[in-house]
């Protein structure tokens, strides 16, 4: 599996980007899917999760309202639209694969990772 994440860069407060998520070698459409942050010096943060069909997504508190993940099977790639951005946002962002269908918060349920993208936000 190679996840290759992308759509990150340097944004300024409150606007928006468009992070995307794809595996050109393997399917992931029976897996649950996420995205996890991590800022220089912070732990690793959950940001969203999407189930396998999509249907049921959990974001983490700080982003509640403000970001939206969504997946396309057809095209095995996941999305994270990231609006009102704010400076706090600040991290590398990485996608990853769940061991199931579901995408729940633990990391230790996650079998791939991404290499990440960087998002900057400016105050």
């Amino acid at each position: 599996v190679q996840l290759q994440a992308s759509g990150g860069g340097l944004v300024q407060a409150g606007g928006s980007l468009r992070l995307s998520c794809a595996d050109s070698r393997r399917t992931f459409s029976n897996n649950g899917l996420a995205w996890f942050r991590q800022a220089p010096g912070k732990e690793r943060e959950f940001v969203a999760g999407i189930n396998w069909r999509g249907g049921v997504t959990t974001y983490g508190d700080s982003v509640k309202g403000r970001f939206t993940i969504s997946r396309d099977n057809a095209k095995n790639t996941m999305y994270l639209q990231m609006n009102s951005l704010k400076p706090e946002d600040t991290a590398k962002y990485h996608c990853a694969v769940a061991l199931s269908s579901v995408a729940g918060t633990d990391p230790n349920n996650y079998r791939y990772w991404g290499q990440g993208t960087l998002v900057t936000v400016s105050s």
